[in-house]
């Protein structure tokens, strides 16, 4: 299945579908705090495991630091 992840394109599973989730733990993305965007529409934790990436989906995955 091919994506565009956070602006590049990428080649994920052979699958037709993988959850926001799936795609975490393939990345290897481990950071707590994570904004998600999937074609542009916000992701929330709790829909980690009910939204589903599809091919061609446009991706996003920022992770939010403060300091000051």
């Amino acid at each position: 299945m091919k994506i565009i992840l956070n602006h590049l394109p990428e080649e994920i599973f052979e699958k037709e579908e993988i959850s926001i989730r799936e795609l975490l733990n393939y990345k290897k993305y481990s950071f707590k705090m994570l904004v998600i965007k999937v074609n542009n529409q916000l992701i929330k934790n709790d829909q980690y495991e009910t939204t589903f990436i599809k091919e061609g989906d446009d991706v996003i995955v920022l992770h939010l630091m403060s300091g000051g």
